[in-house]
Protein backbone atom coordinates (compact mmCIF):
# COMPACT_ATOMS: atom_id res chain seq x y z
CA UNK A 1 0.00 0.00 0.00
CA UNK A 2 0.98 3.49 -1.20
CA UNK A 3 2.20 5.72 1.92
CA UNK A 4 0.67 9.10 2.07
CA UNK A 5 2.66 12.46 3.24
CA UNK A 6 0.86 14.08 5.87
CA UNK A 7 1.24 16.89 7.93
CA UNK A 8 3.21 16.23 11.09
CA UNK A 9 0.50 17.60 13.42
CA UNK A 10 -2.38 15.92 11.56
CA UNK A 11 -2.03 12.10 13.39
CA UNK A 12 -1.20 14.19 16.97
CA UNK A 13 -5.04 16.06 16.44
CA UNK A 14 -6.53 12.72 15.31
CA UNK A 15 -5.10 10.71 18.24
CA UNK A 16 -5.77 13.52 20.47
CA UNK A 17 -10.04 13.31 19.17
CA UNK A 18 -9.36 9.52 19.30
CA UNK A 19 -8.29 9.47 22.88
CA UNK A 20 -10.73 11.87 23.93
CA UNK A 21 -13.74 10.08 22.53
CA UNK A 22 -12.49 6.78 24.35
CA UNK A 23 -12.33 8.78 27.46
CA UNK A 24 -16.20 9.92 26.59
CA UNK A 25 -17.43 6.52 25.69
CA UNK A 26 -15.78 4.85 28.68
CA UNK A 27 -16.09 1.01 26.70
CA UNK A 28 -13.57 -1.55 26.46
CA UNK A 29 -15.59 -2.38 23.04
CA UNK A 30 -14.82 0.73 22.03
CA UNK A 31 -10.94 1.02 23.41
CA UNK A 32 -10.24 -2.25 21.86
CA UNK A 33 -12.05 -1.25 18.08
CA UNK A 34 -10.17 2.20 18.52
CA UNK A 35 -6.75 0.16 18.87
CA UNK A 36 -6.98 -1.73 15.95
CA UNK A 37 -8.04 1.08 13.37
CA UNK A 38 -4.74 2.95 14.89
CA UNK A 39 -2.68 -0.37 14.55
CA UNK A 40 -3.62 -0.33 10.69
CA UNK A 41 -3.17 2.61 10.30
CA UNK A 42 0.06 2.43 12.07
CA UNK A 43 1.26 -0.62 9.96
CA UNK A 44 0.16 0.72 7.07
CA UNK A 45 1.54 4.62 6.54
CA UNK A 46 4.60 4.22 9.42
CA UNK A 47 7.93 4.81 7.95
CA UNK A 48 10.77 2.35 8.19
CA UNK A 49 12.50 5.12 10.65
CA UNK A 50 13.35 4.62 14.91
CA UNK A 51 10.39 6.29 15.45
CA UNK A 52 8.15 3.84 13.27
CA UNK A 53 9.13 0.91 14.73
CA UNK A 54 8.60 1.94 18.38
CA UNK A 55 4.67 1.12 17.98
CA UNK A 56 5.41 -2.74 18.30
CA UNK A 57 6.89 -1.91 21.95
CA UNK A 58 4.00 0.43 23.02
CA UNK A 59 1.92 -2.51 22.14
CA UNK A 60 3.78 -4.90 24.62
CA UNK A 61 3.93 -2.36 27.20
CA UNK A 62 0.00 -2.15 26.78
CA UNK A 63 -0.47 -5.57 27.02
CA UNK A 64 1.69 -5.72 30.64
CA UNK A 65 -0.24 -2.76 31.83
CA UNK A 66 -3.39 -4.69 31.51
CA UNK A 67 -1.73 -7.38 33.27
CA UNK A 68 -0.81 -5.42 36.10
CA UNK A 69 -4.15 -3.70 36.35
CA UNK A 70 -5.73 -7.05 36.76
CA UNK A 71 -3.56 -8.51 39.31
CA UNK A 72 -3.76 -5.82 41.48
CA UNK A 73 -7.38 -5.79 40.78
CA UNK A 74 -7.99 -8.95 41.79
CA UNK A 75 -5.39 -8.91 45.08
CA UNK A 76 -5.88 -5.40 45.88
CA UNK A 77 -9.21 -3.19 45.73
CA UNK A 78 -12.83 -2.56 46.97
CA UNK A 79 -14.85 -5.12 46.92
CA UNK A 80 -17.62 -5.78 44.48
CA UNK A 81 -20.41 -8.21 45.31
CA UNK A 82 -21.34 -10.97 42.53
CA UNK A 83 -20.33 -14.34 41.08
CA UNK A 84 -17.38 -15.56 43.13
CA UNK A 85 -14.96 -17.45 40.94
CA UNK A 86 -12.59 -17.95 43.30
CA UNK A 87 -11.23 -17.30 46.95
CA UNK A 88 -7.43 -16.08 48.27
CA UNK A 89 -6.56 -15.58 51.44
CA UNK A 90 -7.64 -12.22 53.14
CA UNK A 91 -4.68 -9.77 54.66
CA UNK A 92 -6.51 -7.81 57.73
CA UNK A 93 -6.40 -4.64 57.54
CA UNK A 94 -6.60 -1.58 60.29
CA UNK A 95 -9.75 -0.12 61.04
CA UNK A 96 -9.28 3.29 59.15
CA UNK A 97 -8.95 1.41 56.10
CA UNK A 98 -12.78 0.55 55.61
CA UNK A 99 -13.90 -0.33 52.44
CA UNK A 100 -10.28 -1.74 51.40
CA UNK A 101 -9.52 -5.43 51.65
CA UNK A 102 -6.22 -7.44 50.40
CA UNK A 103 -7.50 -10.69 49.31
CA UNK A 104 -10.94 -12.68 49.71
CA UNK A 105 -13.36 -13.47 47.34
CA UNK A 106 -12.59 -12.72 44.16
CA UNK A 107 -15.66 -11.70 41.60
CA UNK A 108 -16.50 -12.34 37.74
CA UNK A 109 -17.57 -8.53 37.97
CA UNK A 110 -14.46 -7.22 40.10
CA UNK A 111 -12.12 -8.84 37.40
CA UNK A 112 -13.98 -7.43 34.54
CA UNK A 113 -13.81 -3.94 35.69
CA UNK A 114 -10.01 -4.09 36.73
CA UNK A 115 -9.69 -5.32 32.94
CA UNK A 116 -12.02 -3.14 31.41
CA UNK A 117 -10.06 -0.03 33.10
CA UNK A 118 -6.95 -1.48 32.13
CA UNK A 119 -7.85 -1.83 28.25
CA UNK A 120 -9.35 1.90 28.49
CA UNK A 121 -5.41 3.16 29.50
CA UNK A 122 -3.32 1.48 27.57
CA UNK A 123 -5.85 1.93 24.62
CA UNK A 124 -4.96 5.67 25.26
CA UNK A 125 -1.49 5.11 25.63
CA UNK A 126 -1.46 2.70 22.68
CA UNK A 127 -3.71 6.45 20.41
CA UNK A 128 -1.05 8.61 21.43
CA UNK A 129 1.93 5.73 20.73
CA UNK A 130 0.50 5.89 17.53
CA UNK A 131 0.55 9.01 16.85
CA UNK A 132 4.25 8.85 17.82
CA UNK A 133 5.34 6.04 15.79
CA UNK A 134 3.76 7.83 12.64
CA UNK A 135 5.47 11.57 13.40
CA UNK A 136 9.10 12.70 12.50
CA UNK A 137 9.71 14.51 15.62
CA UNK A 138 12.13 16.28 13.69
CA UNK A 139 9.32 17.31 11.14
CA UNK A 140 7.05 17.81 14.11
CA UNK A 141 10.00 20.38 15.46
CA UNK A 142 9.51 22.34 12.51
CA UNK A 143 5.75 23.30 12.55
CA UNK A 144 5.83 24.52 15.85
CA UNK A 145 6.65 28.62 16.40
CA UNK A 146 9.62 29.74 17.29
CA UNK A 147 8.34 31.91 19.93
CA UNK A 148 7.83 28.17 22.12
CA UNK A 149 11.20 26.71 21.45
CA UNK A 150 11.77 25.77 24.57
CA UNK A 151 8.53 23.65 24.79
CA UNK A 152 9.36 22.43 21.05
CA UNK A 153 12.55 20.87 22.42
CA UNK A 154 10.96 19.05 24.99
CA UNK A 155 8.42 17.62 22.70
CA UNK A 156 11.49 16.30 20.34
CA UNK A 157 13.00 14.86 23.20
CA UNK A 158 9.58 13.11 24.85
CA UNK A 159 8.70 12.01 21.27
CA UNK A 160 11.95 10.23 20.44
CA UNK A 161 13.57 8.81 23.84
CA UNK A 162 11.44 6.02 22.85
CA UNK A 163 12.17 4.87 19.66
CA UNK A 164 15.51 5.78 20.23
CA UNK A 165 15.82 3.55 23.42
CA UNK A 166 14.47 0.48 21.29
CA UNK A 167 16.32 1.39 18.58
CA UNK A 168 19.38 1.44 20.92
CA UNK A 169 18.62 -1.93 22.89
CA UNK A 170 18.04 -3.90 19.41
CA UNK A 171 21.70 -2.58 18.40
CA UNK A 172 22.97 -3.20 22.10
CA UNK A 173 21.39 -7.12 21.77
CA UNK A 174 22.34 -8.05 18.49
CA UNK A 175 26.16 -6.85 19.30
CA UNK A 176 25.85 -9.27 21.87
CA UNK A 177 24.98 -12.15 20.13
CA UNK A 178 27.49 -11.96 17.91
CA UNK A 179 29.67 -12.21 20.81
CA UNK A 180 27.82 -15.03 21.99
CA UNK A 181 26.04 -13.67 25.15
CA UNK A 182 23.16 -14.46 26.54
CA UNK A 183 20.70 -11.54 26.26
CA UNK A 184 17.73 -12.94 27.99
CA UNK A 185 16.98 -12.73 31.67
CA UNK A 186 17.67 -10.95 34.62
CA UNK A 187 21.38 -11.31 34.22
CA UNK A 188 21.68 -9.74 31.25
CA UNK A 189 19.39 -6.39 32.35
CA UNK A 190 23.07 -5.14 33.13
CA UNK A 191 24.98 -5.59 30.54
CA UNK A 192 22.40 -4.10 28.64
CA UNK A 193 21.53 -1.40 30.96
CA UNK A 194 25.20 0.34 31.09
CA UNK A 195 25.96 0.58 27.21
CA UNK A 196 22.07 1.88 27.22
CA UNK A 197 23.12 4.54 29.69
CA UNK A 198 26.00 5.47 27.71
CA UNK A 199 24.60 6.02 24.68
CA UNK A 200 21.66 7.81 25.38
CA UNK A 201 24.05 10.21 27.33
CA UNK A 202 26.05 10.77 24.40
CA UNK A 203 23.08 11.36 21.87
CA UNK A 204 21.76 13.98 24.57
CA UNK A 205 24.85 16.14 24.22
CA UNK A 206 24.69 15.02 20.76
CA UNK A 207 21.54 17.04 20.12
CA UNK A 208 22.33 19.73 22.74
CA UNK A 209 25.43 20.67 20.83
CA UNK A 210 23.51 20.44 17.00
CA UNK A 211 20.79 23.15 18.56
CA UNK A 212 22.95 25.53 20.13
CA UNK A 213 25.72 25.64 17.29
CA UNK A 214 22.85 26.42 14.56
CA UNK A 215 21.58 29.22 17.34
CA UNK A 216 18.28 27.51 17.82
CA UNK A 217 15.76 29.50 19.80
CA UNK A 218 18.36 32.55 20.09
CA UNK A 219 16.63 34.17 16.76
CA UNK A 220 13.32 35.49 16.54
CA UNK A 221 12.94 36.03 12.96
CA UNK A 222 11.67 33.21 10.93
CA UNK A 223 14.61 30.96 9.45
CA UNK A 224 15.13 30.11 5.51
CA UNK A 225 12.70 27.17 6.01
CA UNK A 226 9.38 27.63 5.05
CA UNK A 227 6.71 25.84 7.07
CA UNK A 228 4.91 22.27 6.19
CA UNK A 229 1.36 23.07 4.30
CA UNK A 230 -1.45 21.18 5.20
CA UNK A 231 -3.12 19.49 2.81
CA UNK A 232 -6.48 17.89 1.89
CA UNK A 233 -5.83 14.80 3.37
CA UNK A 234 -4.56 16.59 6.21
CA UNK A 235 -7.58 18.22 6.40
CA UNK A 236 -10.04 15.46 5.90
CA UNK A 237 -7.82 13.47 8.69
CA UNK A 238 -8.68 15.98 11.20
CA UNK A 239 -12.59 16.19 10.61
CA UNK A 240 -12.37 12.75 10.90
CA UNK A 241 -11.00 12.67 14.05
CA UNK A 242 -13.44 15.76 15.19
CA UNK A 243 -16.40 13.48 13.99
CA UNK A 244 -15.29 10.68 16.00
CA UNK A 245 -15.62 12.68 18.92
CA UNK A 246 -19.08 14.74 17.91
CA UNK A 247 -20.41 10.81 17.73
CA UNK A 248 -18.83 9.52 20.81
Amino acid sequence: MKKLSFHPLTWWIFSGAVAFAITRVNSPVFAIAAVGVMSVIVFTQRDDAPWGRSFNATLKLSLWIISIRAIIGVLIGVPIPGTTLFTIPRLPLPSWMPGIRIGGAVTLERLTSSVSEGIIICAILVVFGAAASLTSPHRLLRVLPVYVYEFGISVVIATSVLPQLVSAVSRIRMAQRLRGQKTHGVKSFKRIALPLLEESLARSLDLAAAMDSRGYGISKKRSKYRPIKWARIDVAVVIAGLAVVGLS
